[in-house]
């Protein structure tokens, strides 16, 4: 990757788009180089945010879901409420601070307010 051309925040050519304006169109980038950047200046001496830009005409439709990818991903969904310690679906994606549901992380809370 060369040399990009880099556009102020909002000053972008049409025909560019970020990933996030590609996947709100319902496209991918399908394997095209980054051919510009956006950046957006911060305050305080901060570095300035950057974005990449992909051709809108060279990209491709977002593949669909298969039934697989989507019983993968209730699969994964299901382990993340799965307390370790109980074994109990928590209803709710269990914090990784706590490591635990908030039933097994804080039985005296729960015995207190019964």
């Amino acid at each position: 990757m060369g040399a990009l051309p880099v556009y102020p925040w909002r000053l972008a050519p049409g025909g560019l788009a970020t990933l996030r304006q590609l996947r709100a169109a319902g496209l991918r980038p399908g394997g095209q180089d980054v051919v510009a950047q956006l950046e957006r200046p911060r305050r305080k001496g901060r570095p300035p945010l950057i974005a990449y830009l992909y051709r809108v005409d060279q990209a491709r439709p977002v593949r669909p879901m298969t039934p697989a990818k989507w019983a993968a991903l209730e699969r994964a969904n299901a382990a993340r409420r799965t307390c370790p310690a109980c074994r109990r679906d928590a209803g709710y994606v269990i914090p990784a601070a706590l490591g635990m549901c908030t039933l097994c992380a804080f039985p005296d809370d729960q015995a207190a307010a019964a």
